[in-house]
C-alpha cells in the first residue's frame, strides 16, 4: 500500500522541506526589514546574518516540534497520506491567501491542515486536545502580548533616554539594533523551523510505527540539521527581495523604534519556543511594530493590518481544517 511505501515517505518529507523553504523565503523580512530600513546594516550583511542565525536557532530545541508532531494528532490513528494531505492543505491556503493579500500564518495553516486530514482519516478521536489547545492559546495571546510588549518597551526607552540628544540615541541604538535583529533571526529559526521538524518526525513515526514499537517521539539529528539548513537557505534567498525593494516597500523607522519592535518580538517568540508554543512570527513582529508605534499616537497603529490579522485568525483554522479533510478524502480515493 502507498502509506507503507518508502518512496511515499520520501515524497512526504520532500513536501515538508519545500514548505520549510517557503517559510524561510517568505518570512525573511521579519528578521531584517527593520534593521535594513534604519540602515544599521547593509542589505547583504543583514541577509547573511538572518540566514545564519535562522539555522542556529533551529538547532536550539525541539519543544515546538514535539507539539506539532506528537501533540496535534495521534500517530497511531493516521497514515502517511494523512500527513501529505495536511501539508498540502496548508500550502494551498498559503498560496490562496497570498494571492488575496491576507496576512495568514503558514504555521497555523500547517497545524489546522494536519488536524483536518487526521479527522478525515480516523475521526475526531485522533485529535489531541492538549496540543491543539496549546496552539490556540498561542494564537490568541501572542499578538496581544507582542503589542503590549512593543508599547511598554518603547515607553521605557523614551523615559530612560528622555534627556538624551537625538544624535546620541541614534548612535547608541544603531549598535543595539544589531543585537535585536540577531535575536529576532535566532528566535524565528527556533520556532518556525521546528514546525517542519515536527511534521517530518511525525511522518517517520507513522511509517516506522514508533508508537506500536514503543519508540519515543524524538526528533532525529538529521531532521534538525535538514530543517535548519533549508530554512536558512530560504531566508538567504528570500532576503534578497529586501535588497531589490529597499526604500520602496519597507516602513521607515529610526534605530530605537526598530530595537523596540525586534526586541519585544524576539522575547515573545523565544519564550514561546522554550515553552513549546507554535506561533506566527509574522503576527508577532507586526504586533510589536504596532505596539511601539502606538506610543507616538494611537492613530499611528495601522488598524487595517490589525483587521487583516484578525480576519486571518478567524479564517485559517476552519478553512485549512476543511481543506485537509477534503484533500485527504480525495487522496484516499486516488491512492
Amino acid at each position: 500500500m502507498v502509506e507503507s511505501s518508502l518512496t511515499f515517505l520520501v515524497i512526504v518529507i520532500a513536501i515538508a522541506v519545500l514548505f520549510d523553504f517557503a517559510n524561510g523565503f517568505n518570512d525573511a523580512a521579519n528578521a531584517i526589514a527593520t534593521v535594513v530600513s534604519t540602515r544599521v546594516l547593509t542589505p547583504i550583511t543583514a541577509v547573511l546574518m538572518a540566514a545564519s542565525l535562522n539555522f542556529v536557532g533551529a538547532l536550539s530545541g525541539t519543544a515546538v516540534a514535539k507539539v506539532v508532531g506528537a501533540g496535534i494528532v495521534s500517530a497511531e490513528g493516521i497514515t502517511l497520506v494523512t500527513v501529505a494531505a495536511g501539508v498540502g492543505a496548508a500550502a494551498i491556503w498559503v498560496l490562496i491567501a497570498t494571492r488575496l493579500g491576507l496576512p495568514i500564518s503558514g504555521s497555523h495553516s500547517l497545524v489546522a491542515g494536519v488536524a483536518g486530514a487526521g479527522v478525515a482519516t480516523g475521526g475526531f478521536g485522533v485529535l489531541i486536545a492538549s496540543g491543539i489547545n496549546k496552539v490556540l492559546l498561542g494564537l490568541a495571546l501572542a499578538p496581544i502580548v507582542g503589542m503590549a510588549g512593543g508599547f511598554v518597551l518603547m515607553l521605557m526607552l523614551y523615559w530612560v533616554f528622555r534627556g538624551t540628544s537625538h544624535g546620541l540615541v541614534t548612535a547608541i541604538f544603531g549598535k543595539l539594533q544589531m543585537v535585536s535583529a540577531a535575536a529576532m533571526a535566532f528566535s524565528h529559526g527556533s520556532n518556525d523551523a521546528q514546525k517542519t521538524m515536527g511534521i517530518i518526525t511525525l511522518a517517520l513515526a507513522v511509517h516506522y510505527q514508533w508508537a506500536q514499537r514503543g519508540i519515543p517521539f524524538e526528533v532525529p539529528l538529521w531532521v534538525i540539521l535538514l530543517s535548519g539548513t533549508v530554512m536558512g537557505l530560504g531566508t538567504y534567498l528570500g532576503g534578497w527581495r529586501v535588497v531589490r525593494t529597499l526604500g520602496v516597500r519597507i516602513v521607515k523607522m529610526t534605530p530605537i523604534h526598530g530595537f523596540a519592535a525586534e526586541g519585544a518580538a524576539a522575547a515573545v517568540i523565544e519564550s514561546a519556543s522554550r515553552l513549546g508554543f507554535p506561533l506566527s512570527t509574522t503576527h508577532v513582529i507586526s504586533s510589536t511594530i504596532m505596539g511601539q508605534g502606538a506610543t507616538v499616537r494611537f492613530s499611528a497603529v495601522r488598524w487595517g493590518v490589525v483587521r487583516g490579522i484578525a480576519l486571518a485568525w478567524v479564517l485559517t483554522f476552519p478553512i485549512c481544517g476543511l481543506l485537509g479533510w477534503v484533500l485527504m478524502k480525495l487522496l484516499d480515493v486516488v491512492l
